[in-house]
């Protein structure tokens, strides 16, 4: 099974990277990066599924239906400080103008009911440091399962320094099984400090069915349609990358991999309960 989606060079549409519902073989994660040049302009319409637009880098302005964000953005690269985004729920119509060159996210799931255009600020992602030692990484909610912005996203950025692991101890979300486990597609959208560098990350299932290990590079996505998934990046290299989920149930309920629990009964894993992202 091929889990990794190689970065390109932009075409006319400016998209490096997508992954759809049909190219996926799944039901609900949508993903496609674009790079929009400095006045260039783009037109978005989702007719039956939610949206999130997630500034990677670079500063633009946003008009969806009767709201108006402008001078959104302004990061560099994804490693310079917190997120903006803005929710679009289905049906609505969007147009985006690039101040500078812009790195836009597009993230996207099914939806049937009727929500409200929202920005979600820098400020609404607080910075959360989660785990110890060389499992420490730093995470930035910006569709949480706590949210009700959403329908059915949930969308989250993480920086892993160089040396250190994440999604680790491993973890997967394939069963609806609520409350215990719930069922959620995912995927990473990775990118790199500096950007020749490279990462690690394993799929697995329990029975090996799916075991798929991956040498992932700048700008490339890893699609985890079921099983464990930790990341690992070498020294000398800072990691970040955009997860977006989306599943039958708007819950993040996970099961660790059970043959690394004594890692977390330890205490060495994560600073504010089991392990997550």
């Amino acid at each position: 099974m091929t889990l990794l989606v190689r970065s390109r060079t932009p075409g006319d549409d400016g998209v490096s990277v997508e992954v759809t519902p049909e190219s996926a073989g799944w039901n609900y994660v949508g993903f496609r990066l674009e790079r929009l040049g400095a006045g260039t302009r783009r037109t978005f319409h989702e007719a039956d599924r939610e949206t999130c637009l997630v500034f990677v880098t670079g500063t633009g302005h946003v008009s969806a239906g009767a709201a108006c964000f402008n001078g959104l953005g302004g990061r560099a690269t994804p490693f310079d400080g917190a997120p903006t985004a803005v929710y679009l729920p289905s049906g609505v119509v969007c147009e985006i103008e690039a101040v500078t060159d812009i790195e836009l996210a597009i993230c996207t799931a099914p939806a049937e009911t009727t929500r409200e255009v929202r920005l979600i600020a820098p400020e609404d992602s607080l910075l959360e440091a989660r785990g110890r030692g060389s499992n420490t990484r730093y995470v930035r909610n910006i569709l949480s399962d706590a949210s009700d912005i959403s329908e059915r996203l949930l969308v989250v950025e993480v920086i892993t320094p160089g040396g250190h692991w994440s999604s680790y101890p491993p973890h997967k979300h394939e069963l609806d099984s609520w409350p215990q486990e719930t069922a959620l597609e995912e995927t990473y959208y990775h990118r790199l400090k500096p950007p020749g560098g490279f990462a690690v990350q394993r799929v697995y299932t329990d029975d090996r069915s799916l075991d798929v290990t991956m040498t992932v590079e700048d700008g490339d996505v890893v699609m985890v349609p079921r099983g464990y998934h930790p990341v690992g990046v070498p020294h000398g290299y800072d990691l970040y990358y955009l997860n977006v989920m989306a599943g039958p149930i708007k819950a993040w309920k996970f099961t660790n991999d059970p043959s690394h629990a004594w890692i977390i009964e330890l205490g060495s894993c994560a600073s504010n309960g089991p392990a997550t992202v």
